[in-house]
């Protein structure tokens, strides 16, 4: 068994029409499925991808109104990255974030890679990485109408980082047990973040770790990631791993429906949350080009769909 790489990121935001806004119309990202938060109906879950929602393309956002502002912490999943096609797409960026006044780092180096470094409205760290130097590419489908022309669009999901405090459980779980390949390692503000790649997706299969024992444990809020998930490409393989992180003693979720894909979830020695994630069905099993327009709910929340979606403040879905 072998993970594939990336499959989506879960985060948690305050404002979900702000968080429309700035990925839709500013990073030039598709909302492929709009849902809720089946803890609390009455508040947003966004799903943002490419022009289908691949596998390795989604970034999902739970919103949670009024939640404070999520501060750097040790345990976390503490920054993520989006691919873009090569060095000129993040010049194009610089000048597309300075017009759109986001404050961001010009093109530096990290790791013989070039980034721009960012926030997105809930203060989440966001880099924008070039896949010049890489030589295994996922294949997405651009999205038509983004704002973004299609030759600097964001490809998907690059290297997420951790923050754990005791770097050697972290490395034994990917290197051991998940299959990860350590391939090497950069200083970054004065810490070693060591490289890991899972895959043939080039940066989309990478998890970054540093030792932050000088950040206090905290609780997640506006801007944090609740999760990574990363991708099994069939149900037989969940199976599979559902039942050797079950013999390891981890605790777990034991096999999920999530309908657009089946998952587990576990905690690592740390206590981040990962999620293993199937590639199929995908999201195309009820989708349309106008999808992203109506507001999808579980087959046990349709009977309240009337007084949900009264509930729900509208976003602008025409662009």
């Amino acid at each position: 068994m072998k993970l594939a790489g990336i499959h989506h990121v879960s985060i948690f935001t305050a404002n979900a029409r702000a968080n429309f806004d700035f990925y839709t119309k500013i990073m030039g990202l598709r909302l492929v499925k709009k849902s809720v938060n089946q803890d609390d109906p009455y508040t947003y879950h966004l799903y943002y991808g490419d022009e289908i929602g691949s596998p390795g393309t989604a970034l999902t956002f739970f919103e949670v109104p009024n939640m404070a502002k999520n501060h750097p912490s040790r345990n976390a999943i503490s920054g993520l990255s989006l691919r873009v096609p090569n060095d000129e797409a993040l010049h194009y960026w610089d000048k597309r974030l300075d017009e759109h006044r986001i404050f961001h780092s010009k093109p530096i180096d990290q790791f013989g890679r070039k980034i721009i470094r960012l926030k997105d409205t809930d203060g989440l760290p966001v880099s924008l990485i070039s896949d010049e130097t890489s030589t295994q590419v996922t294949e997405v489908s651009a999205w038509e109408d983004s704002p973004v022309p299609a030759e600097y669009a964001i490809r998907g999901l690059g290297p997420v980082r951790f923050s754990v405090f005791k770097k050697e459980k972290t490395d034994r779980l990917l290197t051991k047990i998940l299959g990860f390949e350590r391939i090497g390692a950069y200083e970054d503000d004065d810490k070693l973040v060591t490289v890991f790649k899972t895959g043939d997706v080039g940066l989309g299969g990478e998890v970054h770790v540093e030792s932050r024992p000088d950040l206090e444990q905290g609780n997640l809020g506006a801007g944090g990631i609740h999760h990574v998930a990363f991708r099994v490409p069939t149900d037989g393989d969940l199976i599979g791993w559902t039942e050797m992180i079950q013999d390891l003693g981890y605790k777990n979720s034991g096999y999920v429906d999530r309908f657009y894909f089946h998952s587990l979830y576990f905690r690592e020695s740390n206590g981040i949350l990962i999620e293993l994630a199937t590639d199929e069905p995908g999201f195309q099993t009820d989708f349309t080009k106008e999808h992203g327009t109506y507001v999808d709910l579980p087959p046990h929340l349709e009977n309240r769909r009337e007084d949900i979606l009264a509930h729900l403040k509208p976003l602008d879905t025409d662009k």
